[in-house]
């Protein structure tokens, strides 16, 4: 058996030779897409102020530095070695917390795939366990020197594109694997199709997702669930830490904040396109979740990119 020494200096040299290679691809501070579409790298050189988004499933791991996520009012903080997975999408705010120009927050991410959570719980110990109680959709973990072992292989695979096709989708396929295999590994698990409430939840995300901007009904979704109202409403708030109506309420506000970033509109016209019938209210929630009204919010957002741009060049 290896001693903790040995395996600890063996995590450091996955750690250093996977920050190497995060560095070798980013070359300034961003999220960069590579030539296997669920892979990206990240790097960030400040400790940056909270940005939001909605996360898909995926799995993140930290080679250097750390971060502190935001869901809800629950905090979730990981450095490295450690791995931060989301089984349903969630609207989160994520803060870079430790990083330096010299020493960089170095981070991969690999989207979940699915089917693959689909083909892996097919036998019937998984099985039992995925249609437990619904669970909160991401956690917190400790990468394996096998998984750290899999995130290496797959970005090492970036210098040698032609081979990306056949070996990567195999170290993901691995990375995927070995989440599976961790003690909070059911999380991912219930993501699958019929695998019980909390599938039913991701479900139901996904059409509150993709009609935002409607008036949210309960009733139909608990129906199409195939729960009662006030059953949605309990195993919603377990997988996402808040109500159908809090997750409505925080994709709207992302989505408007993205059409005031992207489009010369007002406001106003931001808030109708994304479901709001008060711009007041707009305000208010919008104050409420991202600091500062809208054309505050907005212009200082534009600064701090214009003023970055200008770094970089």
């Amino acid at each position: 058996m290896k001693s903790t020494a040995t395996a600890d200096k063996r995590t450091m040299e996955q750690l250093d030779e996977l920050a190497r290679l995060i560095a070798q691809f980013c070359t300034s501070d961003g999220t960069y897409s590579t030539d296997f579409t669920p892979l990206s790298l990240i790097r960030n050189t400040e400790v940056a102020v909270p940005v939001y988004t909605v996360y898909e499933p995926s799995i993140c791991l930290v080679a250097q530095g750390s971060k502190l996520v935001m869901l809800g009012d629950e905090a979730y903080r990981y450095g490295p070695s450690q791995y931060f997975a989301v089984s349903v999408d969630l609207p989160i705010s994520g803060q870079v917390s430790e990083a330096l120009e010299e020493h960089p927050y170095l981070a991969v991410r690999l989207q979940i795939d699915p089917q693959q959570v689909v083909e892996f719980i097919q036998n019937k110990e998984h099985e039992r366990t995925a249609r437990g109680t619904a669970a909160r959709g991401l956690y917190v973990s400790q990468a394996t020197p096998g998984m750290l072992d899999a995130f290496l292989r797959l970005v090492r695979l970036l210098d040698t594109p032609e081979d990306i096709d056949v070996l990567a989708p195999m170290a993901a396929r691995e990375i995927l694997y070995r989440a599976l295999q961790d003690g909070q590994g059911a999380v991912l698990r219930q993501m699958a199709p019929g695998a019980g409430h909390a599938a039913s939840i991701a479900e139901v995300i996904r059409r509150i997702r993709e009609s935002y901007h409607e008036p949210l009904r309960i009733e139909e979704l608990a129906s199409e669930a195939g729960m009662s109202s006030s059953s949605l409403h309990r195993h919603f708030r377990e997988v996402t830490a808040m109500s159908p109506l809090q997750f409505q309420k925080q994709i709207r506000l992302q989505e408007a904040r993205q059409i005031l970033l992207s489009e010369p509109v007002q406001a106003a016209e931001a808030a109708f396109r994304v479901g709001y019938e008060s711009p007041s209210q707009f305000n208010r929630e919008y104050a409420r979740l991202f600091g500062r009204p809208p054309l505050s919010d907005i212009r200082q957002l534009r600064t701090r990119t214009e003023a970055q741009v200008a770094v970089e060049n």
